[in-house]
């Protein structure tokens, strides 16, 4: 096994069905007071790049500032719709005994996300993952604007070298970013990308959900 397993989050451990969309909404609208009209595109991406772009299509200037609170407030929303979210979204099936197995063997786990920590913490917590993983040692939107720069960050917080991690995501980008930073893949077919799309991007690994944990297990251990 490696020493260190990193996840994604959205459509590797847990899907929203479309509340994300609207969280991120009342939050833009509240920092910026405008209304969204349209979202920049969101697959493998970052929050802040998200942030900005979106705010390119709506003539707000953006800041280092507006993403300071715009991530405090997408956090503080999170947080009080999180009725909401335990109602319309769903840990994906197999994710939390995959966690759970790989963590009985010893294995520190943590995550990479384009998500802002407050988010992110909001819905590992809602939809009981959290207990599996050292949060601390992740890396989050706040990290950098790209999946690659995400992944350096958590391994220098875990002083882990990349050969010894295995990082698991569902997008192109997640694989992508895998191979920039020097770290082992393992894509798994659950959000938009389809498995050939993940195979032909250079996954190490594709599974088609973490459904069958022992698979999941031995596809992170190979």
């Amino acid at each position: 096994m490696p020493e260190l397993v990193l996840w994604d989050i959205d459509h590797t451990l847990m899907a929203t069905r479309g509340l994300g969309r609207e969280l991120w909404a009342e939050a833009f609208h509240q920092v910026t007071g405008v209304r969204m009209r349209e979202q920049a595109d969101v697959t493998g991406s970052t929050e802040r790049v998200i942030l900005r772009e979106t705010a390119r299509l709506h003539d707000v200037p953006y800041t280092d500032g507006l993403f300071t609170a715009f991530a405090e407030a997408l956090g503080a929303v999170h947080l009080r719709r999180v009725a909401e979210l335990r109602e319309r979204g769903h840990a994906l099936p197999g994710a939390a005994a995959v966690l759970s197995a790989v963590a009985e063997q010893g294995v520190r786990q943590s995550v990479v996300t384009g998500n802002v920590r407050g988010a992110a913490e909001v819905k590992l917590v809602v939809f009981g993952l959290d207990s599996y993983l050292s949060l601390d040692g992740g890396a989050y939107g706040e990290d950098g604007e790209g999946r690659p720069e995400l992944l350096r960050a958590a391994l220098k917080r875990a002083a882990v070298a990349p050969g010894a991690a295995v990082f698991l995501g569902d997008t192109r980008a997640d694989v992508v970013a895998g191979q920039e930073a020097g770290v082992r893949v393992v894509a798994v077919a659950t959000g938009r990308a389809s498995a050939s799309d993940l195979r032909n991007a250079g996954a190490d690994v594709v599974l088609d959900d973490l459904s069958d944990v022992r698979r999941v297990v031995a596809a992170i251990g190979a």
